[in-house]
């Protein structure tokens, strides 16, 4: 009997130790084989060193969402302040358009770098040799957004004046991204709002106008709030002495009457013809701006005729070296 009783026992021993055992791999699945990730950039990595960066990422831009590889290795680049901001993060890229390019970039004339044709003129067969893994643009080269796609990834990275900072931040966050440097461009985009914000404050509290105007030809065009220099007014505080002028891709044609009408506190120029004429007998921008009208005026008297670089202004802003120099300049010119 006593044998018996051992025995039933031990049966119930087992019995409760195989439905223990069993639990395991039921339920919520712990313990079994994990399944298979919808998506490559949703994949469960094997290591932390291996989450880093997605293998793509989706692009918004003006054309419309655009699936990106990250890290691209050949980079075709025809917006200046793209190609500024991307040597700025350590980033090489493969072509370039060589005409024009701003003296401060001239590292990019090097054979090394293919000539990709003119930012109106793109040389699309060359650019087809490269076989690029991403191509960026901005507004000189939009009409022929289809035709770079055509080629590859094309994305558009030009800045909306209107929304200036934040357009400029957003490019180069999207930048960064791209090209797995997101810490130095938060770190290179902390300087550059530094810089704007002690700027800001003390044209804020100086209180005066400013007039904005190219130069070109012979001829002057003016710019307000809202337009390609509208960071004077609209980013760094200075009031516009005409808050009519209309924002236009090649500003506001004017009279040296104008000038001296509006008399502005402080009058800036951007000189077109010393980074895109080929006529050497062009006036600089000086000789143009200072004649006996413009000389009555509270800017020329006060000496606040502040010449700005085009390499900065005309030819790549929105990149992190020329908004930074566009600060220096306008920060160097406050009397």
């Amino acid at each position: 009997m006593k044998k018996l009783s051992l025995l039933l026992v031990l049966m119930a021993f087992a019995i409760v130790t195989a439905a223990c055992g069993g639990n395991s791999g039921s339920g919520n699945g712990a313990g079994s084989t994990a399944s298979p990730s919808p998506t490559a950039s949703s994949e469960a990595s094997p290591s932390p060193a291996a989450s880093a960066a997605p293998a793509e990422l989706t692009i918004t831009d003006r054309f419309g969402d655009h699936k990106i590889k990250t890290n691209p290795e050949k980079v075709v680049v025809f917006d200046f302040g793209t190609l500024d901001t991307l040597d700025k993060l350590g980033v090489e890229v493969t072509g370039v358009p060589s005409s024009n390019l701003p003296g401060y970039l001239s590292k990019y004339e090097d054979e090394k770098y293919v000539n990709v044709g003119g930012l109106m003129e793109p040389d699309f067969e060359k650019i087809a040799e490269i076989q690029p893994d991403l191509i960026i643009i901005s507004g000189r080269q939009a009409d022929s957004y289809e035709e770079f796609n055509k080629i590859a990834p094309t994305i558009y990275m030009g800045v909306d004046t209107e929304k200036y900072m934040e357009s400029f931040k957003a490019n180069v966050t999207t930048l960064g991204q791209i090209f797995g440097k997101e810490a130095e461009a938060e770190k290179e985009l902390a300087a550059v709002e530094a810089s704007i914000k002690e700027l800001n404050e003390k044209v804020t509290a100086a209180g005066n106008n400013a007039l904005v105007v190219l130069t070109t030809s012979g001829k002057v065009s003016a710019f307000g709030t809202g337009s390609r220099f509208g960071i004077i007014h609209d980013v760094f505080g200075f009031t516009p002495v005409d808050p009519s002028v209309k924002v236009t891709t090649h500003g506001n044609q004017v009279s040296f009457e104008y000038i001296a009408e509006k008399n502005p506190d402080y009058l800036f120029v951007v000189d077109r013809d010393a980074v895109v004429s080929s006529d050497k007998a062009a006036q600089p921008a000086a000789q143009v701006i200072e004649n006996d009208l413009v000389k009555n005026t509270n800017a020329y008297k006060n000496g606040r005729i502040v010449y700005l670089n085009p390499d900065y202004w005309y030819l790549s802003g929105g990149g992190l070296v020329s908004v930074s120099e566009m600060v220096n300049e306008v920060s160097a010119g406050l009397k």
